[in-house]
């Protein structure tokens, strides 16, 4: 029985596509292409992306994707590294995961107005206080007039006219 990559392969060569043309219409990396063809499954982080990419391959072709995952599963259920799920990390937890976990569970859409509305209020609070100091400051400050220079002497209208020598040298 053929492989499941093997099946892909046959189907794309008997449409005459390249792996450029398959990359480009499912938007699957080349390299995975080509890895999901050899079944070289150790080009995937994870078994979800060797189903994720073989799924959208087969629609692309337009196999049937529901048989060949239930083949790929098989495979995959043959291989050592994809035999059992993948075990999670026993990681202790640092304080930033407490944190977060907390912050997780805030109910966002009630904190986020309030926080809003006590800013809006504690900038409206410092805008009040310092338009009363400014106000404050004006009246104590000594009547020193518009600010702007007196008035200077206007320029004359007309320019004075050149002497007889320079008109001479003409």
């Amino acid at each position: 029985m053929p492989t499941v990559g093997d099946q892909l392969r046959v189907e794309r060569e008997r449409r005459k596509l390249t792996i450029r043309q398959v990359a480009d219409a499912t938007n699957i990396k080349t390299d995975h292409v080509r890895a999901l063809e050899s079944s070289e499954w150790s080009a995937f982080a994870a078994p979800v992306y060797i189903r994720g990419f073989t799924r959208t391959y087969a629609r692309h072709l337009q196999l049937d994707d529901r048989s060949l995952i239930t083949a790929l599963d098989a495979e995959l259920d043959l291989t050592e590294d994809y035999s059992s799920p993948p075990s999670l990390p026993n990681n202790p937890k640092g304080p930033l995961d407490a944190v977060t976990f907390l912050l997780s569970r805030l109910r966002w859409e009630w904190i986020f107005p309030l926080v809003l509305g006590g800013l809006v209020l504690a900038l409206g609070a410092y805008g009040y206080r310092a338009w009363q100091k400014n106000a404050a400051t004006a009246k104590k400050a000594p009547a020193l007039g518009s600010g702007l220079r007196p008035a200077m002497r206007p320029a004359p209208a007309t320019l004075p006219l050149p002497t007889n020598s320079a008109a001479g040298r003409r």
